[in-house]
């Protein structure tokens, strides 16, 4: 019997769990849905394939949809077994869910549920079937995806407060399970305060998360907690467990040098990484747990280096992006609109995966489209009314249009003439066209922005201000929109100046050492991952923070956004130090889309000894190892 999957309309799946994803954020008792709009599934689609058999043959069509079978010219209904005749015959397979998207699985020796299916939603023509190696047997449910389950025993219990704490030895995604023991009152009311610090947990005013566990299972609803407090409780009356719930993605990278501290800030980013990593990247396990795509573009190039999945990035990638046509920018933000084109290249240049830029490109076209209907004058891009400008939690000068949302359009312009070119071939008028605006805005870019008395990328020529920071001139390398010699000017007169504010966030630092790596400044960039990341390790993190300013109090570190406890302790695009120390310091580059060409060049200068493994693509790896007089370079299939 052939393998089969559950099939469904491609998109279907990942917009239905990211619906759930981003209703699933829960703060001090009140649920709080994500504020943009979200996309639909699709209620009513049908199957077809046609088959020549050789022989008689027999299957079975099984579904949660209302539907039927038509094997030929007659109807069957789901779960019976079908038998049909040698010769040709087309199988159709109409379903249709209210609450859920329709999706079927077909288990036969022949005809059998696998990605040649053709899927059409009465609307638009046919295309292939979504499916996922998640979901392989017919008992399975698509709508429900059954995370894999560790336990975690408590390695501390401290009665204070007027309670008990426990703490477990890292933070998790976890279901706390209670147990009253030694003859505990089974009718006093128990609530269980998760919390991602010691100081979360047994403050009951703040603290995100509080629950009554379910008197069947004995657990609380999943959640972020590193302690867990149940105030009016004895611990002799109580046995509590934590169920760390995860997706098993396979880690395929490691990292050990002599420098202990870089080891033990790659485990933790490791550990951050794989906590934020699920049905999709989201960006916090606590606060927010939404997709969100600048948070997302940043984990495609930690995913390249730690994972190399390529599944985690079509899910996410399809989830932000929804359908057309466009109406609001992903996540109300305009710069996230433009990440996402520039996702679908990273992902392309990890792993050539063709087929996935030829499903989404059309959507690239009208993302495109819909950018280019808020240009101005000089074709540049600006907000409307209700969109966000973001890049980064910064003070810029955001009067008119802002130099860096300028550069990220400049990229995408490159990054559509280069995924036509996939599409469409190298004789590509699509590409042309899109090369012609990049050299335009780029121009543009360069007559209003440009200081040449300051060296620097303004923020805005609108305001009259000058003012500089750091994130339009990083872009500007990073994307190479700055020559050579502009290149050179930026670092000394922005990126190694401390007149100009310095990045305090995670998200910004990863593209501010990206370009000081880029530049061949990997000393600076050694001492920052030490500073940063190694900063938050003296605070005490187990998992690295959405943002870091070592200058704030130790009893105010938890705090954002007006908001006690309101930072993120688990946070992707904290997770950078894994891409920079493999890419960088590995030395490993893809020179070719999907690592067909690669190089390394490890940088011994700044180890003893090294011993890691990166994988390159999804087919091989590289084992590197030695010291600084000999160091060895191996391929792993």
């Amino acid at each position: 019997m052939k393998n089969s999957y559950w099939i469904w309309y491609p998109g279907d799946f990942e917009l239905y769990h990211a619906m759930k994803q981003n209703f699933s954020r829960v703060e001090r008792g009140m649920g709080w849905p994500a504020f943009w709009k979200s996309e639909g599934f699709r209620n009513r689609v049908v199957f077809r394939r046609t088959y020549q058999l050789q022989e008689e043959t027999a299957f079975t069509v099984y579904s949660e949809a209302a539907g039927y079978v038509l094997a030929g010219d007659k109807k069957y209904p789901f779960g019976r077994k079908i038998t049909c005749n040698p010769g040709e015959i087309l199988v159709s397979v109409h379903a249709a869910c209210i609450e859920k998207f329709p999706a079927i699985y077909i288990e036969g020796d022949v005809i059998c549920s696998d990605g040649e299916w053709l899927v059409e939603d009465y609307d638009k023509p046919p295309v292939q079937a979504g499916y996922s190696r998640y979901f392989m047997n017919a008992d399975q449910i698509p709508s429900v995806w059954n995370y894999d389950e560790k336990r975690y025993e408590p390695v501390s219990v401290e009665e204070t407060d007027g309670g008990v704490l426990y703490g477990f030895e890292t933070e998790l995604t976890a279901q706390i399970e209670v147990r009253r023991i030694n003859g505990a009152d089974n009718t006093k009311k128990i609530e269980v305060f998760c919390g991602e610090s010691r100081e979360e947990a047994v403050d009951l005013e703040h603290c995100y998360y509080s629950w009554e566990f379910d008197p069947v299972t004995n657990r609380t609803p999943r959640c972020a907690v590193r302690f867990a407090f149940l105030p009016q409780c004895r611990k002799e009356e109580m046995s509590v467990s934590a169920f760390h719930q995860y997706v098993d993605i396979p880690v395929k990278a490691s990292f050990s040098c002599d420098d202990e501290l870089l080891n033990q800030i790659w485990a933790v980013a490791e550990h951050t990484f794989l906590l934020c990593s699920g049905i999709f990247f989201i960006d916090g396990i606590k606060r927010d747990k939404w997709i969100w795509g600048g948070d997302a573009y940043q984990s495609l190039f930690v995913n390249q280096y730690l994972m190399a999945d390529p599944d985690i990035n079509r899910r996410t990638l399809l989830a932000l992006r929804g359908n057309d046509p466009m109406t609001t920018h992903i996540n109300t933000i305009v710069d996230y609109s433009l990440y996402w084109i520039l996702s679908v290249r990273e992902h392309y240049e990890a792993y050539a995966d063709e087929k996935f830029v030829r499903q989404v490109y059309p959507k690239m076209v009208s993302l495109m489209n819909f950018c280019e209907e808020q240009l101005d004058e000089h074709g540049f891009l600006i907000g409307r009314e209700k969109d966000w400008i973001f890049i980064d939690w910064a003070d810029l000068d955001k009067e008119g249009p802002l130099c860096a949302e300028q550069m990220l359009l400049a990229a995408c312009y490159k990054a559509m003439a280069a995924m036509a070119v996939v599409v469409e071939g190298s004789v590509c008028t699509a590409s042309a066209a899109y090369n012609e605006k990049y050299v335009e805005l780029v121009k543009k870019i360069d007559q209003f922005y440009w200081d040449n008395d300051q060296s620097v990328y303004m923020d805005s020529f609108c305001s009259g201000k000058r003012h500089v920071t750091r994130h339009a001139n990083i872009f500007a390398v990073l994307y190479g929109i700055a020559d050579a010699d502009r290149q050179t000017q930026i670092v000394d007169s922005v990126l190694l100046n401390d007149n100009i504010p310095a990045i305090t966030t995670p998200y910004f630092k990863f593209y501010e050492l990206d370009v000081l790596c880029r530049m061949g400044r990997y000393a600076e960039v050694l001492e920052q991952i030490k500073a940063y990341w190694g900063g938050m390790l003296a605070r005490g993190a187990v998992t690295f923070w959405e943002e870091y300013d070592p200058n704030v109090p130790d009893e105010e570190q938890y705090d954002m956004y007006g908001d006690k406890f309101g930072k993120s302790l688990c946070h992707a695009w904290a997770a950078s130090p894994i891409y920079l120390l493999a890419k960088y310091f590995a030395g490993v580059r893809i020179t070719a889309p999907g690592g067909e060409r690669y190089e390394v060049k490890p940088q011994m200068a700044f180890f003893r000894k090294i011993d890691c493994t990166v994988p390159v693509g999804t087919c091989r790896r590289i084992h590197i190892y030695g010291d600084a007089q000999h160091v060895n370079i191996e391929e792993i299939e």
